[in-house]
């Protein structure tokens, strides 16, 4: 009887260290992904601020836009496929959201393409802070008023046709 509740006991301390053990484990666990989500949070913010640019020489040649972006913030600018263009037409269509497209430059409506880079020395292919490139796109409508480009951390600049 005496060893019962001696193996007893000490399956009950081994319970309480298993049980321990995960709770700790657990808790540092959550602290580590809370501190991560906010460092992460907070480079983004920073980004964010760090980040603008302007649209210059913008024109409306019929079903065609063509406009020029420069970065005229402190951060490189290279995540176009999560930027996005809008333009508001003066007839019934309203509103029109415009995909990036690399590969079709200037066949699909709805669609928006980068034509060419000035002085891309440093960083091919990405927007440099200073540096401009010029763009396009093949819209469904001829009336074009006001267009909108929306940068994938939420800056945005809009120029009127």
């Amino acid at each position: 009887m005496a060893v019962a509740e001696i193996i007893g006991a000490a399956v009950g301390v081994m319970l309480l260290v298993v049980v321990a053990y995960l709770l700790v484990g657990s808790v540092i666990t959550t602290a580590e992904v809370v501190s991560t989500a906010q460092k992460d949070l907070t480079l983004q913010n920073e980004a964010r601020m760090k980040t603008d640019f302007s649209i210059y020489e913008k024109r409306d040649d019929g079903f065609f836009i063509y406009f020029n972006i420069t970065n005229t913030g402190n951060e490189i600018i290279s995540d176009f496929d999560h930027m996005d263009l809008y333009s508001y037409y003066d007839g019934q269509d309203g509103y029109q959201r415009y995909k990036y497209d690399k590969y079709n430059i200037g066949t699909e409506a709805g669609n928006w393409s980068i034509m060419k880079f000035q002085d891309d020395y440093v960083h091919p292919r990405q927007l440099d802070p200073g540096e401009k490139m010029w763009c396009m796109a093949v819209s469904s409508s001829n009336s074009n008023v006001w267009i909108e480009l929306v940068s994938g951390n939420g800056v945005f600049d809009s120029a009127i046709l």
